[in-house]
């Protein structure tokens, strides 16, 4: 018996019918991965299955209340990768069943309307198509917040800081041990204009795009760090402390 069969029939035969119960294409993937090997690589997700962000696949799964681990193996490259298999049965969330719901007609153009068609992290303009409706607080953690759905529990995203939101909550404690709705809340990824920390640490951040006719003063500021012999952030970091 392999490594793989053991950990399959350790588990409770509840718990695998309620992994069965999963109909999600994405999620159901994943388990179904899991159940004939052990384990799958963020590699697997990526090559065999074309998931170009395997930590949103991972998250499809919790989604549904289904626990999983992360942890690191040798990928074919002989780098180590993530990868994840199912944690302890028994923190299976129940109630979840289903994943996060599918957005009502006309949802988001009320967050178009409320926020403006930008990025609700990085500001960047986009055509309303380009952004993506996002859970302030994971889904893993506050569920659907409402029967009823607020603006002011989502964001309007780009795919860029979608993708960086989920790796770094998938990374961070909260999410996978406490769960505490007012840590999210309080987090950059949840509230980018007045925050306490992100992901637990204690960082403040600004993401600033310069698009179309503003990107001539990016290009000036560029110039002046390297005149200063700086990168750019260090530059206006200390532009910024010169004018106090």
């Amino acid at each position: 018996m392999t490594d793989n069969d053991s950990q399959r029939s350790d588990l409770p035969d509840w718990f695998v019918a309620r992994l069965h119960s999963v109909t999600a294409k994405r999620a159901r993937t994943v388990i179904d991965h899991i159940l004939e090997h052990g384990h799958v690589t963020t590699e697997e997700l990526r090559d065999r299955y074309n998931y170009d962000h395997p930590p949103r696949a991972a998250r499809d799964v919790r989604e549904e209340g289904i626990p999983l681990d992360t942890f690191r193996v040798m990928g074919t490259g002989g780098r180590r990768i993530g990868a994840y298999r199912f944690g302890d049965p028994n923190a299976l969330r129940r109630g979840m069943s289903g994943g996060r719901r599918t957005w009502p007609k006309g949802f988001k153009d009320r967050l178009l309307q409320k926020y403006g068609s930008r990025c609700g992290i990085c500001s960047a303009p986009f055509a309303g198509r380009y952004l993506q409706i996002d859970h302030r607080v994971p889904f893993e953690v506050g569920g659907n917040p409402n029967d009823e759905l607020v603006a002011e529990d989502f964001l309007l995203v780009c795919g860029s800081c979608n993708r960086a939101k989920s790796w770094s909550c998938e990374h961070c404690r909260n999410l996978t041990d406490a769960r505490d709705v007012a840590v999210c809340r309080s987090c950059y990824w949840a509230s980018p204009e007045r925050h306490d920390h992100i992901a637990l640490e204690r960082i403040r951040r600004l993401d600033i795009v310069w698009r179309d006719g503003e990107v001539p003063e990016y290009d000036r500021l560029a110039g002046l760090s390297r005149e200063a012999r700086q990168d750019l952030p260090s530059f206006v970091k200390d532009v910024l402390r010169r004018r106090r």
